[in-house]
């Protein structure tokens, strides 16, 4: 994997390793996930993206590229669940030791 801030790496981690609760721990209290303009805010938002796009559907992700800029992370990553099977790309703003968006925009 190429080298991530902490927090981005946890995030991969929590995927890849099915754990909720790590997931929604690697988030700051008021971080969001917006995925293609769903935007879900708080432990509780996180909680349910994991739930029904990511851990709770098997998921898998492979980053294949990173860039970091200050406190955004480009990745590039393959991503294999039961909901969703191809590559994308995400941005991962970190401020401190915590997530406050991870952002996957549409494909084009």
């Amino acid at each position: 994997m190429p080298d991530l801030p902490a927090p981005v790496h946890a995030l991969v981690d929590a995927i890849n390793t099915g754990d909720t609760a790590a997931f929604v721990a690697a988030f700051a209290p008021d971080g969001v996930v917006n995925d293609w303009g769903r935007v879900l805010f708080g432990p509780e938002g996180v909680a349910s993206w994991a739930q029904t796009d990511a851990i709770g559907a098997g998921a898998t992700m492979t980053v294949l590229t990173a860039a970091t800029d200050g406190p955004v992370t480009e990745l590039g990553f393959e991503w294999r669940s039961s909901k969703f099977n191809g590559e994308s790309t995400a941005f991962v703003t970190v401020a401190g030791d915590k997530i406050t968006e991870f952002r996957i925009p549409p494909s084009h």
